[in-house]
């Protein structure tokens, strides 16, 4: 899909790999839609960007948010091409601990935003692309989501986190075949250790020692710009469909 004066919505738009991906679109010329929880992130993110953005507060893990976020970006731009699923949360608990079991409030809430989140905008993006006059390939919209090397490798405390994105894995197949026939694209991306506001936190030595441990080559955590490139990438090549990709410089999740 050419991107130029394509309409995207991204979701966690206000930092991290979210706030990337509407660097790398926007770049290509896109128009974007950035939502997002965090009002203030969401507000800097229109400073950078301009006129070519537009941002609303939304929480994924609720219908009524997400379908006013579709209606708004074809209300200001007038379609929807391409949406991005960034938005998560990576609350960690273990199965029992202290003497108590896993938190269900713990679960619920990440697998309300990870998983039902990403659906929410999945089904309702889908069907605002079905608007769309298809391009000469036929093309009508692409949808990206945000996977993780934890759907395969999750580490300890991670059962509620690796759950919710094995799911997003899970459902990539299936919903491109469902949306082949109107000529929309559905990709994921499983991104290995990122330098985001997840480890911001780490010490210097923590880090290092997560980088030599568990990354082959570069040996460095991935920069938010790699994936947002990814992104662009996937929306660009219209022969990239129903997989989920890699992007982890080799990256092998230990144990903790």
């Amino acid at each position: 899909m050419k991107l130029q004066d394509k309409v995207a919505l991204v979701t966690g738009a206000a930092s991290g790999l979210g706030l990337a991906t509407c660097r790398a679109l926007a770049e290509a010329g896109a128009r974007i839609v950035g939502v997002d929880r965090d009002e203030a992130g969401l507000a800097r993110l229109a400073d950078t960007l301009g006129g070519s953005v537009a941002v609303r507060t939304v929480d994924v893990a609720d219908e009524a948010s997400v379908r006013s976020a579709i209606d708004h970006a074809v209300e200001t731009f007038g379609a929807l091409h391409v949406a991005v699923n960034c938005a998560g949360v990576a609350d960690s608990a273990k199965t029992v601990s202290r003497g108590a079991a896993f938190p269900l409030a713990t679960w619920d809430k990440v697998i309300a935003v990870n998983l039902t989140g990403t659906f929410n905008v999945i089904r309702f993006a889908a069907l605002a692309m079905t608007a769309n006059e298809p391009d000469d390939n036929g093309e009508r919209g692409v949808i990206v989501n945000t996977a993780s090397g934890a759907a395969t490798q999750g580490q300890v405390g991670q059962a509620a986190y690796s759950a919710s994105k094995a799911g997003v894995m899970g459902l990539t197949l299936p919903v491109a075949r469902d949306l082949a026939e109107h000529g929309i694209r559905v990709v994921s991306i499983a991104p290995g250790l990122f330098d985001t506001s997840m480890v911001a936190g780490l010490p210097e030595t923590v880090s290092r020692s997560i980088i030599e441990r568990m990354i082959l080559f570069p040996s460095r955590m991935g920069q938010a710009g790699e994936f947002g490139g990814l992104v662009r990438h996937i929306a660009e090549n219209p022969y990239i469909n129903a997989t989920t990709i890699s992007i982890d410089a080799g990256a092998r999740m230990m144990p903790r």
